[in-house]
């Protein structure tokens, strides 16, 4: 679906909603660019899009694809970059991947959404309220859109870090609840989000070598925030993941050291219960001379018997901790 497709000169907006059999008229004129964005476009409507820019070597097909990391590709002129979104649920303790399409040339800019993450309506609106920063032209509008990509890293890792420092807190909290698959689910989630997040630096980087109008000043300059914003990010997913892994070792060893205690105290609950198992069982042998048998205290010296030496035994266990 086509979400909006408009021309710029100057850094002004100069139609109210391009039709995209308009497209070519406009590409012609050399002090104007077009900027049309659409929102998850089957492969048709993909196709029409990349006819009017004359991208007749675009493969579709991998455009309207999923794609586990970024690209970057040059496709007849153009650069094609796949930049991946994220956004967390906090509820499910869930990322959510989405990924923003760009491809670019000197006069033109196509955007591919999919996802919920990253919409770009703000930052059109934005742009199109800076005409000073728009009058860069393409190069403008990709500095704004990976800025609004790498901004929309930041909540996402702030959620992270919340549940990691809470599942942190329980792995040292004396429970006997272990918060294994939490803490496994959460690694996996983690490093997914570093996946995209340091994968994203090659292709950008090789965009801003392949296109020189990049070296503007006030885009280069944006570009620069960005990246080091982008560094930042990637150094904080790194410490959650190492973090993770620690809480992940410790949770093993306490799981260990919680089993290593319950074994103890089965040991010993099996070692008091043998002393009236042993003594119930010589007399279950049924031997005829048995002296006490006849007595009128044999019955209870031997629960007596039992019972102490039961109690020696539980107070020998406590006092070497295994009870």
């Amino acid at each position: 679906m086509i979400v909006d497709c408009a021309a710029y000169s100057d850094g002004e907006r100069v139609t109210d909603h391009l039709e995209i059999d308009d497209v070519p008229r406009w590409l012609e004129k050399p002090d104007a660019f077009v900027w049309v964005g659409l929102r998850m476009p089957d492969r048709d409507e993909m196709a029409q899009v990349a006819a009017a820019f004359g991208l007749h070597a675009l493969d579709v097909d991998a455009i309207v694809a999923p794609h586990r990391r970024p690209v970057f590709e040059l496709v007849d002129g153009a650069i094609w970059l796949s930049l991946r979104t994220a956004e967390y649920n906090d509820r499910l303790e869930r990322l959510v991947l989405g990924e923003i399409c760009v491809v670019f040339g000197d006069r033109f800019v196509i955007t591919v959404r999919y996802g919920p993450a990253s919409p770009l309506d703000g930052v059109r609106r934005d742009l199109e309220a800076d005409p000073r920063f728009l009058r860069a032209g393409v190069p403008a509008v990709l500095a704004r859109i990976v800025e609004r990509i790498v901004d929309d890293y930041g909540p996402a890792i702030d959620g992270f870090e919340s549940d990691v420092l809470e599942v942190e807190a329980d792995v040292f909290s004396g429970s006997r609840s272990r918060p294994t698959e939490r803490l496994y689910r959460l690694r996996r989630e983690i490093l997914e989000l570093l996946i995209v997040t340091d994968g994203l630096y090659d292709p950008l980087e090789r965009a801003l070598r392949a296109n020189p109008h990049f070296q503007v000043p006030m885009v280069h300059a944006e570009f620069t925030v960005v990246l080091e914003q982008l560094g930042r990010i990637v150094a904080r997913t790194r410490i959650l993941a190492d973090l993770l892994a620690t809480a992940i070792d410790a949770n093993m060893t306490q799981v260990s050291l919680q089993q290593n205690e319950d074994m103890r105290k089965i040991s010993a609950w099996v070692a008091i219960a043998a002393v009236p198992t042993m003594i119930a069982g010589i007399y279950g042998m049924n031997f005829d001379t048995m002296p006490e048998l006849s007595s009128p205290l044999g019955y209870p010296l031997v629960l007596l018997v039992m019972a102490t030496a039961c109690m020696l035994l539980h107070r020998a266990f406590r006092r070497s901790g295994w009870l």
